[in-house]
């Protein structure tokens, strides 16, 4: 379904990943600074022969560039009744905490909109006070708070909100 996508708002690009893109979602995922808030502190364990793997499956992997430069992914899938669930990472430090996220984060809801879903799910670590502040701002509302739901790589109990956005 997300086979082509391609969104972009000024210097803003939001588009499908791509098998050239394996790489860099590679080095990405194994930085435990990158991905420790989803719980691998030291890096995901994955090959990117995997990755290309995934997108050639077209599981809703989304590159998000800035002035043409890979800074970060998104991801969406259907869970059915008309829902979308996403995910985002800025994974380039230097383009966090300058609004990026919220400017990708509104160009992927409005094509989810635009492209019959009537309402998107999402969840973060409750520790990612950020991440909370952004999707609260965008008008998304906590559905549920999950207390030491899962462990972590090290085996640290965490836990997450669940957040939804309705179509109005």
């Amino acid at each position: 379904m997300s086979y082509g996508l391609r969104i972009a708002n000024d210097e803003l690009v939001l588009r499908s990943a791509v098998m050239e893109d394996a790489a860099q979602l590679g080095k990405w995922w194994r930085d435990g600074d990158v991905m420790a808030h989803a719980g691998f502190p030291n890096g995901f364990d994955i090959e990117d022969e995997d990755i290309a793997a995934q997108i050639e499956r077209g599981d809703g992997r989304l590159i998000v560039e800035i002035s043409g430069k890979p800074v970060g992914e998104m991801s969406y899938r259907d869970i059915g009744e008309n829902a979308a669930e996403i995910g985002i990472k800025i994974c380039d430090k230097t383009a966090r905490g300058k609004g990026y996220g919220t400017k990708f984060l509104q160009m992927l809801i409005g094509w989810l909109f635009d492209n019959g879903f009537e309402r998107i799910a999402l969840d973060t670590n409750v520790k990612n006070i950020v991440a909370q502040r952004t999707y609260e701002g965008l008008g998304f509302k906590k559905v549920r708070t999950n207390i030491d739901a899962w462990k972590d790589q090290l085996g640290v109990l965490q836990s997450s909100i669940d957040y939804e956005l309705i179509k109005r």
